[in-house]
């Protein structure tokens, strides 16, 4: 299983999309401050994620959320 997951900073000014394949050890990354993208803004709570078994729709869905339209329907919809 993958999950592409949505993390909100707790002051919840800032974002960050992801994948995995285990979301706890995951948010446990970032909120340990070893991803240097997100170490910055912590701590992370999940906000959002979906599972998929496919992993080609799952790189395809988080590639869709990081580009402008997907950003705009994460906002409004997730």
């Amino acid at each position: 299983m993958r999950y592409v997951y949505i993390l909100e900073s707790l002051d919840s000014e800032h974002y960050y999309i992801g994948i995995t394949d285990d979301l706890r050890a995951r948010l446990a990354k970032h909120n340990a401050g070893e991803v240097p993208h997100t170490s910055k803004y912590g701590p992370w709570r999940i906000k959002t994620y979906v599972a998929f078994r496919d992993e080609a729709q799952a790189f395809a869905f988080e590639k869709y959320l990081k580009s402008p339209s997907g950003r705009a329907f994460a906002k409004k919809r997730l």
